[in-house]
């Protein structure tokens, strides 16, 4: 079944891209696999996955300790405790929700202990809604610059995620935002060259409006069993 939604969701990027004049190979899917089982993360990466992301910092370490054996890519998606760097930053390849320069700090120092760097998204809020994290859209340039002085992170670009309503349209607004945010943060300086942004209920909208990363979680895996 996780192989089977694999290629629907890849059948279904190819579409948005066409659509968009774009190509599919711009699109990297990121599979979210909060709270589900290291066993379908590996079905996931047979199917041809190369990137996994997770929420929660216990819950990537653990299964990061049973795919040992597997390549891949880990991405940390959700909102993560600076006290908490120190556990993923050995070998984190991205971090999508860097929204203050202390985090941003922390992830440096923690990195230049083990001599390497870690790719960093600056993490917008797009809709206004006070229950999400995220830095002001007009503050964004600024966070970016303060970031870019950092030796331990590779600030690759932006994240925002869109409303949770029932019509996909709804976060269109959201997602131009932020594809005009980052050519507008490219101007006159190293480009970003990432969005991530669109989940399964939105990523095709996301698509069309300029995302690089998509997250995909329920589409490919299924519903959760428990409360996120």
């Amino acid at each position: 079944m996780t192989a089977e939604n694999v290629e629907n969701i890849r059948k279904r990027i190819a579409a948005a891209c066409a659509r968009a004049n774009r190509n599919p190979e711009e699109i990297t899917l990121v599979a979210v696999a909060k709270t589900f089982p290291a066993e379908q993360i590996a079905e996931a990466l047979d199917a041809g996955i190369a990137d996994i992301g997770e929420n929660y910092v216990q819950e990537i370490r653990e299964k990061r300790d049973v795919l040992l054996d597997r390549t891949l890519r880990w991405h940390f998606v959700g909102h993560l405790q600076s006290n908490k760097v120190k556990y993923i930053a050995p070998w984190i390849s991205w971090i999508h929700s860097v929204d203050s320069v202390s985090l941003g700090a922390e992830i440096s120092k923690q990195c230049e202990r083990h001599s390497r760097r870690a790719a960093v998204l600056v993490e917008v809020n797009t809709t206004g809604e006070k229950s999400k994290f995220g830095v002001h859209p007009e503050n964004a340039g600024e966070l970016v610059a303060r970031l870019k002085e950092f030796r331990g992170i590779d600030v690759k670009g932006l994240m925002t995620i869109g409303p949770f309503l029932p019509d996909p349209e709804a976060s269109r607004p959201a997602f131009r935002m932020l594809h005009e945010l980052r050519m507008k943060l490219s101007r006159g300086g190293p480009p970003l060259t990432e969005c991530s942004m669109g989940m399964t209920n939105d990523f095709e909208i996301a698509i069309e409006e300029g995302a690089t990363l998509v997250r995909i979680g329920t589409a490919i895996f299924g519903k959760r069993s428990r409360r996120e």
